[in-house]
């Protein structure tokens, strides 16, 4: 690792004391690996590996494997996240009622760590918009929300500010703050290369617009969840601080193991946890879970009803498409059908009303005259029926050609859209024909690496 800069390492210093060589050190060991693993799409192997202390999904491996080149990672099986910010899931269930039916704003969301652990901790009849102001990121973020498979959630590509039209909508706020990154200097070179003085103060003004802009979106006595990666004061106790000082909040505390190595923060009110490479097995991390204890006149929900419903014979053919016992409802946007829970239309036809959609519920089939093609969302959906397509399992080198949209063979297929799954998990439609295998694997999402690779050895 390449030398700490140089203000950074003097502010860290005086802050540890004694423990700074501890910290140190930490610093020139690999980065722990972990990942998060579906509660739904079951993976035996990798649910075998050590468990991350503070998240019932989360797991350690030995090492790192080649992610991209295992199919199960692109089936949805598994998300790649660092092992302090699955501490999300910790705080939510202990701050929130997750039994009941909650709007849930991921503010700043892309690559979408947070949002894909959201949905598997709320409930079905929860929605969960998602959001990112910058338009390449949010289409990653797309792309991630789609392989977790939930139709509860919206992807959206919006400035803080937007949200100001959803006054007192949201239950639950978590704002992942873009920060100076002070936390990923061992997992990331460059952020030691960008840091200054300079950018952690750009930063924090920026943290602090961020807060401003989506404050009003929080209803009175809902939660909102502040995270950075780095260890700065100055981004997160005192930017805690000009929160405190504006609003009327009030800080949870959290039940934490004392062997996790957790710090906790209690300052002059203000109550939050810190990660330290050195203490805890993961990389530096910041959080703080506080409730909002001032009125918010909610906005009135006008409704203007955007979304068309298909015909009614294309909606007894898709009904067949997916579980019978997924309450969802179905809309029209041109050629693409797809579908959304049933709950609360009304309140998701206002939001999407005042938001720029990347991404909506689940694509579910594209309408070519009297024909119905499946999307890939589909077959990455938990309310995915599986009893209604034929089934391919295929080995790994053939999983491989097809995710990176090679030309495969089926020998032995029947004609028609057939369900290809590896090791038991959908990875996406074919289209068989009597001479042919179309592949249907996004062209955009296309492996572009060469080689091959399994992870199913290498959890620890």
């Amino acid at each position: 690792m390449k030398p700490l800069p140089e203000k950074f390492e003097e502010s860290i210093r005086s802050r540890l004391g004694a423990g700074f060589p501890a910290f140190l050190s930490s610093l020139q060991e690999t980065a722990p690996v972990s990942i998060r693993l579906h509660p739904l799409k079951k993976n035996e192997g990798l649910a075998a590996a050590s468990r991350v202390p503070w998240s019932e999904w989360g797991r350690y491996l030995s090492d790192r494997p080649v992610f991209t080149l295992d199919p199960l990672f692109h089936a949805g099986s598994y998300y790649v996240q660092e092992a302090s910010s699955m501490f999300l899931g910790h705080a939510i269930r202990q701050s929130v009622d997750l039994k009941k039916a909650l709007k849930v704003l991921d503010l700043c969301a892309a690559p979408g760590g947070k949002s894909t652990h959201l949905l598997s901790l709320l409930s079905r009849e929860s929605l969960l918009i998602s959001n990112e102001a910058i338009r390449s990121r949010a289409s990653i973020l797309s792309e991630n929300i789609q392989k977790w498979g939930y139709p509860n959630a919206i992807v959206t590509n919006n400035d803080p500010a937007d949200f100001q039209a959803l006054r007192g909508f949201f239950d639950v706020m978590v704002v992942d703050a873009p920060c100076s990154g002070e936390g990923l200097f061992r997992k990331d070179p460059r952020a030691a290369g960008e840091w200054s003085p300079e950018n952690v103060q750009l930063c924090c003004a920026r943290q602090k617009r961020i807060v401003a802009s989506a404050w009003d979106a929080l209803r009175e006595e809902g939660v909102l969840i502040y995270c950075t990666c780095t260890y700065n004061e100055s981004e997160n106790e005192e930017n805690l601080t000009w929160l405190k000082q504006n609003h009327n909040v009030a800080f949870v505390r959290l039940s934490v193991e004392r062997s996790w190595g957790i710090e906790e923060v209690d300052r002059d009110g203000i109550i939050a946890y810190r990660f330290f490479p050195h203490k805890t097995k993961g990389e530096g991390f910041f959080i703080s879970v506080m409730r909002k204890k001032e009125s918010t006149r909610p906005a009135l929900l006008k409704s203007k009803a955007p979304f068309v419903v298909p015909p009614g014979n294309v909606t007894d053919r898709l009904k067949k498409w997916i579980l019978p016992e997924g309450q969802v409802s179905f809309f029209q946007f041109q050629d693409l059908v797809f579908f959304m829970p049933a709950f609360r239309i009304k309140e998701i036809e206002f939001a999407l009303q005042h938001l720029r959609i990347m991404y909506a519920g689940t694509n579910l089939a594209r309408l070519k005259h009297d024909k119905l093609i499946p999307e890939h969302a589909l077959a990455l959906s938990v309310e995915l029926n599986r009893q209604h397509f034929p089934l391919r399992e295929v080995g790994e080198a053939d999983a491989l050609k097809y995710l990176r949209k090679e030309t495969i063979e089926l020998a032995g297929a029947g004609t028609g859209f057939t369900l290809l799954t590896f090791q038991g998990l959908p990875i996406g439609w074919a289209n068989v024909l009597s001479n042919r295998v179309n592949n249907m694997y996004p062209p955009e999402w296309r492996i572009r690496m060469a080689g091959g690779s399994s992870i199913g050895n290498d959890a620890s």
